[in-house]
């Protein structure tokens, strides 16, 4: 089959519109990172509002500047008043009512035109801090498609303004004024006339330490990629006059998706502030991030002197007043930045959360965290690990002991894993972590679906003897039974009365909360003709919900096995009665104790148990001798001995066909 090659057509109508610095400036490549945090002057009341659908009115103007403060922001642009009566108005509102802090400059933009000059005069009189922004278009394009003007008039424009400036600050010593100049469309200008341009407007204005001049180099159209941009910011910042006096403010545009990374190799080629937005809201494609680029520092371990500690209030606050939306994926504050849906990060994450909880470092590492959620008011719980059907155990079993406290043994994790996901599969969706829970909660916790402990008594006497009640098919059935321990004891009256045979392979718990309402959790896994069953128990009393983790388990293996019918009353106490004297039971005495013929007796016990009596001896003697070679120090023959068997040799042959192993080999393997 022929291959189908398609492309764009038209590509070659299209080449960069950027110029080089007239020398290489590469010092900047040379620093690793950005140190410290530049001068913000968030330009959202400005810039932003302009690139709305509908601009913000005067009262969402002054809501927003307030929230600006709040984060933080010491310089913010309130707009170009003479623009609209909305701009006047807002700016005079925050002045007259005394709304501007004493450490905070407000800044005004205006064109080099002389009438839009005395107006944003006239609209700034009587605040204390200014900066009052200058700016005409430069580039190349410009002078030659709109203005149609030669360098030397587009210089006579912006020299113009400047002088314009100072005979208006003359007259209003009250206010400290700090003057800045953008050759608009920087980026798109030949550097030695951006340069020239600049340099002509800093003569005028004539900087001092107490008085500093900005000089803005906006890519107005972000037109090259971020390393030309830090060329010629650094080529720029060399070769300004008065440069100890001179603020280089960078003013990135986002048109080739590349804004941060230019502001921030911007700031390492020489630039001092950014001018940027609350998410790069602005014209066309926007604005430079400030949020990004600050939390950028912070996560680089330096202070970025803006708040951004609540980033959903952030968000909340921000999409009310502009009417805009904060994608999913913007960087530190959409709602999906700290998801894990793979199975290999969310394992990774969890194993990270724990080995910094066991560490107690003060140092974040997490894997595929960069950031601390708590840092931005996130939760771990809701906004990190994520369950869909491409998630894994470790995500699975984060989300239970995050929100509910179920610290699941390792061997469990995996089949539950599974179990969620295979249901998030079948209902293509992503799973809450209730509905997590829920999924866990009707396949292990609790069940007793074929048959439930009502009561359960202990009394310590060579071992332990339970007394219990298990109900079942609407009867009550009370057995008295012998264990090691608890649990074993309680396993042996499941064993007895379902007459199955199974192995009790692990068992943990833990508390899920603290107090006097605290629970536990317990855990059991039971193995059945090779097949594994999990179980888990909650309560208040840690016996009980271990009781209960058994019977969960036990049921499961009940309905797997179609285990529905108990057996008859008569041979779970024959086989209760040979557990709790395998030591010196014969057929003898065992048919005097139920009076019955032994011949009866002996085909009661293989019709109802599938063993002989032998065989059910054997089995109890060998469970008991397998429990002292692993919980005690007693020697072999003495074990022997205890279990019924005075020959150590027959004793040894036995056990290694039992266990397929000798006792030593047994005791070494096990204790």
């Amino acid at each position: 089959m022929e291959r189908i090659v398609s492309h764009m057509k038209n590509f070659d109508k299209y080449r960069p519109g950027y110029y080089m610095p007239p020398e290489t400036c590469l010092d900047w490549t040379k620093k690793e990172r950005v140190e410290k945090a530049p001068l913000w002057c968030s330009v959202d009341l400005r810039d932003g509002n302009q690139a709305l659908i509908t601009p913000m009115n005067l009262e969402e103007k002054l809501e927003f500047y307030r929230f600006l403060l709040e984060l933080g922001f010491k310089e913010i642009e309130v707009g170009f008043p003479a623009a609209s009566e909305t701009e006047f108005e807002f700016l005079r509102t925050i002045i007259e009512e005394h709304m501007i802090p004493d450490d905070v400059w407000i800044q005004v933009l205006t064109q080099s035109r002389p009438h839009i000059i005395k107006k944003t005069f006239e609209a700034i009189k009587g605040a204390k801090n200014v900066v009052v922004h200058l700016y005409n278009s430069t580039s190349f394009a410009q002078r030659q498609q709109v203005f149609r003007k030669s360098e030397d008039e587009i210089v006579d424009i912006a020299v113009s303004g400047a002088k314009t400036f100072d005979e208006y600050a003359a007259k209003m010593p009250e206010t400290n004024f700090r003057f800045e100049y953008s050759p608009e469309s920087f980026t798109g200008t030949e550097m030695e006339f951006a340069l020239r341009i600049c340099n002509e407007v800093i003569d005028v204005w004539k900087p001092r330490p107490d008085r500093k001049v900005i000089i803005n180099l906006p890519s107005t159209v972000e037109m090259s990629m971020p390393h030309v941009y830090a060329q010629q910011i650094e080529y720029m910042s060399k070769n300004l006059h008065d440069r100890e006096n001179v603020i280089v403010s960078i003013h990135p545009h986002n048109d080739r998706g590349t804004a941060v990374a230019a502001g921030e190799l911007a700031l390492l080629a020489g630039g001092d502030r950014i001018e940027g937005t609350l998410f790069g809201n602005g014209e066309r494609t926007g604005n430079v991030d400030i949020i990004t680029m600050a939390m950028n520092l912070f996560t680089h371990g330096v202070d970025p002197e803006l708040d951004f500690s609540d980033m959903p209030k952030i968000v909340q606050f921000y999409e009310h007043l502009t009417g805009m939306s904060v994608g999913y994926r913007q960087p530190y504050s959409g709602q999906l930045v700290f998801a894990a849906f793979s199975g290999s990060h969310q394992d990774a994450i969890s194993k990270g959360m724990k080995f910094r909880e066991e560490t107690q470092q003060h140092q974040w590492t997490v894997p595929y965290l960069p950031l601390d959620p708590h840092d931005v008011n996130r939760e771990y719980e809701t906004d990190v690990i994520r369950i869909n059907s491409q998630s894994g155990k470790g995500g699975v079993a984060f989300v239970l002991k995050q929100n509910f406290g179920m610290d699941l043994p390792d061997k469990m994790k995996e089949e539950v894993g599974y179990l969620v996901k295979g249901v998030s599969d079948r209902r293509h969706q992503e799973l809450s972590p209730e509905a997590i829970y829920r999924i866990f909660e009707e396949h292990y916790v609790n069940l007793c679906d074929v048959f439930q402990i009502s009561e359960c008594h202990f009394e310590q006497k060579d071992g332990i003897t339970s007394r219990l009640v298990i109900e079942h098919n609407k009867e009550r059935r009370t057995i008295e039974t012998t264990g090691n321990g608890r649990l074993d004891a309680v396993s042996n009256a499941i064993k007895m009365y379902f007459g199955i045979s199974y192995e009790l392979a692990v068992y943990e718990e833990h508390a899920i909360s603290e107090g006097s309402s605290s629970k536990a959790a317990a855990y059991v896994e039971i193995i059945c003709k090779g097949k594994n069953y999990w179980g888990v128990g909650i309560d208040e009393d840690i016996i009980t919900s271990s009781i209960a983790a058994l019977v969960s388990a036990a049921n499961k293996m009940l309905k797997s096995e179609n285990i529905v019918e108990g057996r008859e009353e008569r041979i779970v106490d024959i086989m209760n009665y040979i557990q709790n004297h395998y030591a010196d039971v014969t057929l003898d005495v065992l048919a005097d104790q139920f009076n019955l013929s032994k011949p009866y007796l002996s085909k009661y016990i293989k019709e109802k148990s599938g063993m002989t009596f032998q065989d059910a001896v054997k089995k109890a003697r060998m469970k008991k001798a397998r429990t002292m070679l692993k919980e005690t120090n007693q020697t072999v023959e003495s074990i022997a001995a205890y279990v019924g068997y005075e020959n150590v040799e027959h004793f040894n042959r036995l056990f290694k066909k039992a266990y397929e192993m000798t006792p030593v080999q047994f005791r070494r393997k096990y204790q």
